[in-house]
């Protein structure tokens, strides 16, 4: 049973549709007490960060994300939910995040180096290129394109946490990942086949009870 922690910060609808259609049995809700009961824990986000660390921190589901990952179980973070998965953002002031893996959220500058502007958010369909391309998560999945809204980006992270990325004005961390800590920038959900195998991939993991790459 997978677990879409729900505070109200999410596109919980589509997730959850997806799931139906990967026949993967879950839960949508903010009580602790059944979301300890699940296999593996979704967290998607849309919105600001500062909004939703704060949220989590008033629901208590933020030292429950971080009990959750120090016991080995899976979580998958998307969109601002992988983003909350890292040290902080400099989102409207600086604003810790779960710390559960290394990086900072930084917003696109919306320039290049040679001066020229580019469009923020980084909204649209752009390729993955894997790094980890036999990590359980892209099991017989293709360097196809996935769909991508996000005005900030993952930075000064480790490399050792990169599993696919992209490029906008540099790389962009697309699907991230530490033992059973994993994300996606893009949203699976919306991403065609790609990104629902992806999903189907995270399914398998929940039940196997890890994210371990191979």
């Amino acid at each position: 049973m997978i677990g879409i922690v729900d505070y109200g910060m999410g596109n919980l609808h589509s997730v959850s549709k997806a799931l139906e259609r990967l026949e993967l049995p879950y839960v949508l809700t903010e009580d602790i007490e059944v979301l300890q009961k699940t296999d593996g824990l979704l967290l998607p986000g849309v919105g600001a960060f500062p909004d939703a660390m704060a949220t989590l921190n008033q629901m208590g589901l933020s030292s429950f994300l971080r009990e959750w990952a120090e016991a080995g179980k899976p979580l998958l973070g998307i969109c601002l939910g992988m983003q909350l998965l890292f040290e902080e953002s400099d989102e409207h002031g600086l604003t810790e995040g779960l710390k559960l893996l290394p990086g900072r959220v930084e917003r696109f500058s919306g320039q290049m180096a040679d001066g020229t502007s580019y469009k923020v958010p980084h909204m649209g369909w752009n390729k993955l290129t894997f790094q980890q391309p036999n990590h359980p998560l892209l099991r017989n999945v293709e360097e196809g394109h996935v769909y991508f809204v996000h005005s900030y980006v993952v930075k000064e992270g480790s490399d050792d946490v990169l599993i696919a990325t992209s490029e906008y004005d540099g790389t962009v961390p697309a699907v991230v990942g530490r033992a059973n800590v994993l994300g996606t920038q893009f949203h699976p959900e919306k991403s065609s086949h790609v990104g629902i195998s992806i999903l189907r991939n995270f399914g398998e993991l929940v039940a196997q009870g890890g994210g371990k790459s191979e």
